[in-house]
């Protein structure tokens, strides 16, 4: 059975992450500042590519975000090549014009 949770650390980092049967299966390493979820990069464990973890990574994070209120910003290549594949889905949440 899958399942994920948000953890934050100390100065808003942290990560979201996916245990399979209790198992840490993967995870995406974020950080919060203000009204802006930043997501860094998502890594899945060899053991459990190919069955849609990532995905369950990202809506995750999706479903934290709207459920915040903020905005995501897609430094993650997986994040970001998903976002521009389904743009409409991810409309209300996408920070797509920030620059560092």
């Amino acid at each position: 059975m899958e399942s994920t949770r948000i953890t934050l650390t100390g100065h808003a980092r942290g990560e979201v992450q996916l245990f399979s049967n209790e198992v840490k299966a993967g995870k995406m390493d974020i950080a919060m500042t203000n009204s802006r979820l930043t997501v860094f990069h998502t890594e899945v464990d060899p053991e459990f590519e190919g069955q849609g973890f990532a995905k369950l990574l990202l809506a995750q994070l999706v479903s934290y975000a709207r459920e915040k209120q903020l905005k995501i910003v897609a430094l993650c290549p997986y994040v970001n090549m998903q976002f521009r594949r389904h743009p409409m889905q991810y409309e209300d949440i996408w920070e797509k014009d920030w620059h560092q």
